[in-house]
């Protein structure tokens, strides 16, 4: 394995640890039958650690492995040395990184890997470079990944007068399989005969599905066939399973008189076009064509000038795509005529023949406006939803508008309206297309007319006799009148009330009084607040000498009454042991005579209480006893 490291692996773990393919090697295949898949790597030292990951990367790029953690299927990082693989009786689909003396498993579930899907399985040398390499052996699941189509002959195509034949496979076979002195194949004709034979892309990788066989002569026009047998190298052509092409298969092709290559097609043309793709039917020669555009002229609707071409990708000197570069881009709509003329090389264009295609061949393409996504719009303001009226001009033969109302909604209208319900800043964007040309645009739209009344009572909603209350607005909007009710038939019309004393009460329950605000904003919306004001009868803090947890409502909690301006507080009791019965922080939490809900003894009881007087800021600690009493 080639020592180098690439990239981090996202692997499902959550440790830190950053996951490399260190030392790396890719196996690649299909599953062909849906089922557990069963492999086993075992190192030709033990003593190496291999970890290996396997990915699902069906419709999608290989490099999205360093990238998308969705293509995860298992995989095994353990620390541990010596056999790896996949096991029926392991149930984790990933061993995350360890520590080599733990031993951690080097095992992971067999996965279920699906007919049609394409995996790639990584093989990671963590020890380091001087590893003695492995055995790969796939067995134990029960998908199969032996593909099971047999190769054969799939089309044969004669080029040039019959000077070779291009043949292509119906899947990939070993390049090392072909004989390049053509001995793999004969022809029905005695008129020519092979000489070699050149597997296509064998250059750059170890298989092929198409080759070139060339003939010591051309063929005269008319019907052959192409015959395999096994050639100099004792076979015919082999697949990556040794699958061979059966001695003796035919098949026809037929040799056509000579003729020029026509101007085909030209490939779809976009929005604001720079260049014109020439598709042809037969590869063309790159070195015929003129490197300033000079074969070519387009006409039309406006002046377009041409200012090079050249042939897309030219492999082996010819491309089947000629890119024709136009002086600036065609943003307007119109009709163009493309036509082929000889150039300042002295010629047209040339096919792999040698074949001229005429002067005057042409051919014509459309063009689109370009177009704008600009939009209008006006926000009509309410007093419970906002709306929204947009519009577009729809030029340029726009007929598509996508329009986004920030996380709302969406619309396919040129020209409606939209009602929003909530306020605050929203994002508007519109997508425009004319089917070739798009574009869009987009606004920030501030919606500020949110109302909201709302006050607060200082010091707080309950008040100690003789304390003064305080109204303070804290309402939402662009507000223009406040009308407040003071609850005991006062109103007023200032935005913060003056300080108000309220009654002494006379009974023991206090006294109640509903406060309301209502607030006018600039668009003629009112919106209404209440709240209730307690003014208790006393806030005199006192322990009861004796409670009575019995249930009947009188007297069944103990807790210290009144405390309503005690800061700080925390009230204790105690039995007559000196343990810990009750404690709590919140005046209003009461003991019920209970511990972890069993009823306690009649009795004394010790009880502490401290506080901080909310008005003075003096700290008082107090101790008493209280009678529980059944």
């Amino acid at each position: 394995m080639p020592a180098c490291s690439n990239q981090k692996i996202p692997v499902p773990c959550s440790d830190g640890v950053d996951y490399i393919d260190f030392n790396p090697f890719w196996y690649r295949f299909t599953c062909y039958k849906t089922g557990t898949l069963g492999f086993v790597i075992t190192p030709e030292d033990l003593g190496d650690d291999y970890d290996w990951q396997l990915f699902d990367i069906t419709g999608h790029d290989a490099f999205e492995v360093y990238i998308n953690a969705s293509l995860f299927v298992t995989g095994n990082w353990s620390g541990s040395y010596g056999i790896t693989g996949t096991s029926a009786s392991n149930a984790n689909n990933i061993s995350c990184a360890s520590n080599p003396n733990d031993h951690l498993t080097t095992y992971s579930k067999m996965p279920t890997i699906t007919e049609g899907h394409e995996y790639l399985l990584l093989i990671s040398h963590f020890s380091g470079d001087n590893q003695s390499g492995y055995d790969l052996e796939f067995k134990g699941g029960t998908a199969s990944i032996d593909d099971p189509l047999k190769p054969q002959m799939l089309v044969a195509e004669a080029a040039c007068s019959g000077q070779y034949i291009t043949l292509k496979l119906n899947k990939k076979v070993q390049c090392s399989s072909l004989a390049a002195n053509g001995s793999d194949f004969t022809l029905s004709s005695s008129l020519a005969k092979v000489k070699s034979a050149t597997g296509i892309d064998c250059n750059s990788s170890f298989d092929m599905d198409s080759i070139k066989i060339s003939l010591d002569k051309p063929l005269p026009p008319g019907n052959y066939s192409l015959i395999i047998q096994n050639g100099g190298d004792d076979n015919t052509l082999l697949d990556n399973c040794a699958n061979n092409i059966p001695p003796n298969s035919e098949i026809s092709f037929t040799v056509y008189p000579v003729a020029p290559t026509p101007m085909d097609s030209i490939a779809p043309v976009g929005c604001a076009p720079d260049e014109i793709k020439l598709v042809f039917k037969n590869p063309m020669l790159c070195s015929s064509i003129a490197a300033d555009g000079s074969d070519f002229v387009v006409t039309g609707t406006a002046p377009v000038s041409v200012v090079s071409a050249a042939g897309e990708n030219c492999k082996d000197g010819v491309s089947s795509v000629i890119t024709v570069k136009l002086n600036k881009p065609i943003q307007f709509a119109g009709n163009f005529v493309i036509t082929l003329k000889e150039g300042t090389d002295g010629n047209t264009i040339y096919d792999e023949c040698a074949q001229e295609t005429p002067a005057g061949s042409s051919l014509s393409f459309v063009t689109a406006d370009i177009v704008s996504a600009d939009f209008s719009y006006r926000v009509g303001l309410g007093c419970v939803n906002d709306t929204l009226f947009y519009s577009h001009d729809g030029g340029n033969q726009v007929n598509n508008w996508d329009w986004v109302f920030d996380v709302n909604g969406t619309s396919g209208a040129r020209d409606s309206f939209f009602v929003f319900n909530d306020y605050g800043s929203k994002h508007i964007k519109l997508y425009v297309s004319n089917n070739l040309c798009s574009d869009s645009a987009a606004a920030d739209i501030l919606l500020d007319n949110e109302l909201v009344s709302r006050f607060n009572i200082l010091p707080s909603p309950e008040l100690c006799p003789e304390d003064p209350a305080q109204f303070v607005d804290s309402s939402i909007g662009k507000i223009v009148s406040w009308y407040w009710n003071l609850g005991d038939g006062a109103v007023t019309i200032m935005q913060n009330p003056s300080t108000k004393y309220y009654p002494y009460p006379l009974t023991r329950n206090g006294s109640t009084y509903p406060i309301s605000l209502v607030v006018k904003n600039d668009l003629g919306c009112f919106d209404t607040s209440f709240q209730n004001l307690k003014v208790h009868y006393s806030c005199y803090i006192a322990v009861p000498g004796a409670f009575t947890p019995n249930g009947d409502g009188l007297n069944d909690y103990l807790y210290p009454l009144n405390a309503y301006k005690a800061d700080n507080l925390v009230f204790r009791v105690y039995n007559r042991l000196g343990q810990l019965v009750f404690e709590t922080k919140d005046w209003t939490k009461k003991w019920d005579g209970r511990i972890n809900g069993y009823p306690q003894a009649a009795g004394t009881y010790v009880w502490m209480l401290s506080f901080k007087n909310r008005d003075t800021g003096q700290a008082y600690s107090l101790k008493g006893t209280t009678v529980l009493i059944r």
